[in-house]
């Protein structure tokens, strides 16, 4: 790095970053503007929203939370995720998805470049969705589910969800009952019948082995978070914190 470069850089952390007093502080910094001009774009869960990442860090970088929309009726995934990208304006973003947020990551992938895809407590396949699922996918079983049984919370929505802290309970209990019907049942599916075959090449797969939703034994992941749940960014936060920043 030449001296103009390297004081036009001291310049500008000096901009953004005023606290620093002294050059010895720089390289540091410099980490950080590099981490900030990174764009994550984060998926949450079917029947979930924004709150389930609460307990993970992103502070150090730009992020954007994906919102859901309605679906068009009858509509295919691949148009849905069309949709989505409206939100998307990064070229080449890293895109973070939890459960079905990983699997409309992946579809988003295949509409445009991207650096990183990341995938929690997700399949990133059909062949990674359960055989049960996609029986039922098949039959059109999924239909007969009724929306409240969908929307409501018990011992076994916990169970299935691995929340067990009575904060984790009320929080999910909250996030079903905001969540939109005709947007879960949409969701569901479209897991139930998703026809992916190909990964994306840049995809890194976090799975929990107490998953009881997609279990282990059906996924092949790139990390095994012990006793990981299907909801574990809530309540394993300390290692997928250590797992996300060395992948990203």
């Amino acid at each position: 790095m030449d001296d103009g470069s390297f004081q036009k850089k001291v310049s500008l952390i000096k901009i953004y970053f005023p606290q620093i007093t002294h050059i010895k502080q720089f390289k540091t910094t410099q980490k950080q503007l590099i981490s900030l001009a990174k764009e994550l774009y984060i998926f949450s869960g079917l029947g979930a929203d924004e709150r389930v990442f609460q307990n993970l860090d992103f502070s150090d970088f730009s992020t954007t939370f994906i919102k859901w929309i309605i679906p068009h009726e009858d509509e295919a995934i691949e148009n849905y995720a069309t949709r989505l990208l409206d939100q998307i304006s990064t070229t080449k973003p890293t895109l973070i998805g939890l459960s079905f947020g990983g699997i409309m990551a992946i579809e988003v992938a295949k509409q445009i470049d991207t650096k990183k895809v990341i995938v929690i407590a997700s399949a990133k396949t059909k062949k990674e969705i359960p055989f049960y699922y996609r029986f039922a996918g098949k039959l059109g079983l999924y239909k007969l589910l009724p929306i409240r049984l969908l929307k409501s919370s018990n011992f076994i929505t916990n169970w299935f969800f691995g929340t067990s802290s009575e904060f984790d309970k009320l929080l999910l209990k909250q996030i079903l009952k905001d969540t939109d019907p005709t947007f879960l049942k949409w969701a569901i599916g479209k897991i139930v019948q998703w026809k992916n075959l190909l990964p994306p090449k840049n995809i890194f797969h976090i799975h929990g082995t107490s998953d009881r939703i997609l279990p282990l034994i059906f996924v092949k992941s790139n990390f095994k978070v012990k006793n990981g749940g299907h909801l574990m960014t809530l309540n394993q936060e300390k290692e997928l914190n250590q797992i996300l920043r060395s992948q990203l």
